[in-house]
């Protein structure tokens, strides 16, 4: 078969002698140029190829198989030939197979079963602009590979929207642009109606593109359900014009994809409904219409469940015209926009790196063995400690990261951590079926109609669809949908036999336990709605919640409020099953706390399940030196504010904070309230000794405790740069005043002193080795304040004239005299004689 010109064929040349020369190559080609295609085949036959396979990575399952499907019939063959793909839960290749078009996910499992590549000599990430996680960390692992491994290997990062230039710096790789093939498309604003649903503004606009112009009509829609729905609102209107109405979306069986993405057999017009998989890599022969809902579905952290969630956001401004551009693949074109022009849209799409769930990416580089891997965008410090975290309490990973023989086991599933150790627990406990039903469930959408927080229900209505007896609350197409992904699971993983048809009544909740050991609840010992969660908070149940009375839970997903949280899905388990399964995490020890009510230290003998209190018993006196660490853990709870402090160690903390802010060369210790509270075990807790009363410590011994941060070389400088007082010219020594501000920084530190006995001083005294200038409060005789200054000179000259007027009358009886600069400081009513 001939294959047709495309824009990218000028450029197939370059590419290759880029190629041979240059192990990376950044290609730039938007929509409609043929890159998906064209640039694999025109590979094939390099020299540095050598024989070896090609691996093109595509973001989405329904152009993966799209693509490998044209390629093949542009070689006149079968997919599965020279050219197949690999996707999850499907593959047609061969042993002749040299172009394998795969997911994602599946490049991530070749790079970590062989990190080699043997056998592939060009990997070529296609729609990089996308931006998904696993493409991503694909791209970070292949150039991990090729720079320690095989400085032989291609990599090719293709694009249609992304900053190129940009990301050929980063990869230092040549940068190759191609020209599109698109012809003019129209862009309008389909104004919505008040109140409006999105299928009835779609159902508009779709009849106003049928009737104004020709060829086929591309609806963007954000998911299945609103696919769902602008078909129904499309019936009476496509029945009434003999027009064909048709869904795309990843789900879809193949065969039903393939039907969309060839021509009409029949020659009717048609209205193809898609997700963002029409976006790009798969052409629609005769759309020349788009209407654009200017909404997806997108990865985002869910911390109710704890996995990434697929949520309803709007497009970034390069995929909207990346969709309008749809229009005009084979001619003159238009695109509709179901949202206001005043509307702003973000430029680019965000990476998904930097806002989704990352214990999957944790996971993957713990076994690659190295976290040091060069990232487009590096994973937000936060979300990956958190990520590892998780791992830890998983058992995946061990303190230092490092893959536990669990975490191999986890790893090698390819689902998401919680569900990997919870089929790997089911692997060894014979439950796997029932644990592939739940992985279903998990993953979908609730097929009930009516709200339950039992997530039992759910299974029970799975396993009735499958004997034909569909309860009457729940969706047909919803069941049907988690039984075929939990068939997926149970061939994926070679699990022998059907589903089961019933379990004993903590089943669920015996496998979960291993998905969510950190959800956990047991029932509070008075409030039979409430429960412990063993991260130590609280949730409660719906008030006709028929989990109510439970002794344990697993609670699965839960929503977030500011006081108890909510269980929005739940279901028991056995306490015997919890123990088998987590023995370490039952303790019985004695602890020693404070009673505030009390005023007192108790001891008590505490049985625990992680922050779950089961039971507790007085124990008798409390030891010595629990009590100790009981009174710091009183001072942590309670504040700095419950020791006895005067107002002379508070004027000693002030000085001591200043002067490490006016001095950092000192090295003085941080004795700020979060630093103090930090280390109260090093300062306090032995000052506690002997002691069962917050009272008893007397304020030496607190004083001696605080001071002790300071070595004798740290007291010495102190009293040099920041002393308590100084002496002014009268003679006298006058204390100076720090405080610190509300962000624990210095404050300007006061002098206040009576105005004579600085008679004779012509410069504002100074500290902290000439740093600081004390802020000088100028006294009356009485001591009540006359002047604030910084300048004492401008004082003398400006300001005291008017302040000796004023105060010679009202003080006669002491000095104001004309010239304050060669007058005898005092700070008595007469200047004594010499």
């Amino acid at each position: 078969m001939r294959s047709p010109d495309f824009p990218i064929d000028t450029l197939l040349p370059g590419i290759r002698e880029s190629l041979a020369a240059h192990p990376r190559l950044v290609l730039e080609a938007p929509p409609g140029a043929g890159k998906t295609t064209r640039v694999p085949p025109a590979l094939l036959d390099e020299g540095w190829l050598q024989g070896r396979r090609i691996v093109m990575l595509e973001p989405r399952r329904v152009a993966a198989r799209a693509a490998a499907g044209f390629m093949a019939r542009q070689l006149g063959e079968r997919v599965g030939d020279t050219v197949g793909y690999r996707i999850r839960f499907d593959n047609k290749i061969s042993a002749r197979t040299r172009i394998e078009v795969v997911t994602e996910g599946i490049v991530t499992r070749m790079l970590q079963d062989d990190p080699t590549l043997e056998g592939v000599g060009a990997l070529l990430f296609d729609e990089f602009h996308e931006r998904h996680l696993a493409g991503d960390l694909g791209l970070a692992l292949a150039l991990d590979a090729q720079a320690a491994l095989r400085p032989d290997l291609r990599i090719v990062v293709m694009s249609a929207t992304l900053d190129g230039e940009a990301l050929a710096r980063w990869l230092d790789a040549p940068r190759l642009s191609s020209a599109g093939r698109s012809h003019a498309v129209t862009v309008a604003h389909f104004p919505g109606q008040r109140a409006e649903a999105l299928e009835s503004q779609v159902r508009r606009a779709v009849e106003h593109a049928l009737q104004s112009h020709p060829g086929d009509v591309l609806v963007f829609l954000p998911g299945q359900r609103e696919i769902a729905r602008a078909q129904r609102a499309l019936g009476p209107l496509a029945y009434a014009q003999n027009v064909a109405v048709l869904a795309l979306h990843g789900e879809l069986p193949v065969e039903r994809q393939a039907e969309v993405l060839q021509p009409g057999a029949d020659g009717r017009r048609r209205v193809v409904l898609a997700t963002n998989v029409a976006e790009s890599s798969v052409t629609l022969p005769g759309v020349r219409v788009v209407v654009d809902s200017g909404l997806a579905r997108e990865p985002r952290f869910d911390p109710n469940s704890g996995f990434p969630r697929l949520e309803t956001v709007r497009v970034a401004q390069a995929s909207a015209d990346q969709r309008a551009g749809r229009a005009g693949r084979v001619a003159e074109g238009w695109a509709y926009r179901l949202w206001p022009q005043s509307l702003r849209l973000e430029p680019q799409r965000r990476a998904e790196i930097a806002q989704v769930e990352l214990s999957g990416l944790a996971l993957e580089l713990a076994a690659w063995g190295s976290a040091d891997l060069r990232f487009v965008d590096p994973p937000p410090p936060g979300a990956l400690s958190a990520a590892r975290d998780l791992l830890r309490q998983l058992g995946a990973t061990d303190a230092g990261h490092a893959l536990t023989p669990l975490g191999r086991q986890m790893q090698a599933t390819g689902a998401h951590p919680r569900l990997a150790a919870m089929l790997c627990a089911a692997r060894a406990s014979g439950s796997l079926a029932l644990a592939c039903d739940l992985v279903a469930l998990l993953d979908a959408r609730d097929p009930l109609r009516s709200r339950s927080d039992a997530l039992a229900e759910r299974w029970r209505a799975l396993a009735a669809s499958r004997s034909g007896r569909l309860p009457a609350d729940a969706g047909r197409g919803a069941l049907a949908v988690i039984d075929a992904a939990a068939r997926q699971w149970r061939r994926r993983l070679r699990v022998e036999g059907a589903a089961p048809a019933d379990v004993p009544a903590h089943a669920l909740g015996d496998l979960l336990e291993h998905a969510f050991p950190d959800r956990i609840a047991h029932r509070h010992a008075q409030d039979r709605h409430r429960y412990q969660l063993s991260n130590g908070r609280m949730a409660r149940l719906a008030d006709d919640s028929t989990l109510v009375g439970e002794p344990w839970l697993v609670v699965p997903e839960l929503r977030h409020e500011s006081r108890d949280a909510l269980v929005v899905t739940g279901v028991p388990l056995d306490e015997s099953a919890l123990r088998n399964a987590f023995p370490h995490r039952f303790v019985e020890r004695d602890e020693t706390r404070w009673d505030d009510d009390r005023h007192a230290l108790l001891r008590e003998r505490i049985r625990r399940f992680d922050g779950i209190v089961l039971d507790v018993r007085p124990a008798g006196r409390p030891h010595p030196g629990d009590a100790a660490a009981a009174l710091a853990d009183a001072v942590r709870q309670f504040g700095l504010s419950a020791l006895p402090w005067t107002e002379e160690l508070r004027q000693w903390r002030a000085r001591v904070q200043s002067l490490r802010a006016w001095m950092p060369e000192l090295a003085l210790p941080d004795l700020s309230d979060p630093a103090l509270l930090s280390t109260l075990d090093a300062w306090l807790r032995p000052a506690f000794a002997g002691k069962t009363r917050l009272d008893a410590l007397s304020t030496g011994e607190f004083s001696a405790a605080l001071k002790s941060a300071l070595d004798w070389e740290d007291a010495r400088s102190l009293d040099r740069f920041a002393p308590p007082r100084i002496q002014v010219p009268s003679g006298q020594a006058r204390p100076v005043a720090y405080a610190l501000d509300e962000a624990d920084g210095p404050a300007p530190p006061v002098l206040a002193v009576k105005l004579q006995e600085l008679f004779g001083l012509a410069e504002t005294p100074r500290i902290a080795d000439g740093r600081v200038a004390l802020t000088l409060h100028l006294l009356s005789p009485a001591g009540r304040p006359l002047q604030v200054t910084t300048d004492l000179r401008s004082f003398w000259e400006r300001t005291y004239p008017e302040v000796r007027k004023e105060m010679k009358g009202r003080y006669p009886k002491h000095p104001w005299p004309e010239d304050p600069w060669n007058a005898v400081p005092t700070h008595r009513a007469k200047a004594r004689k010499p």
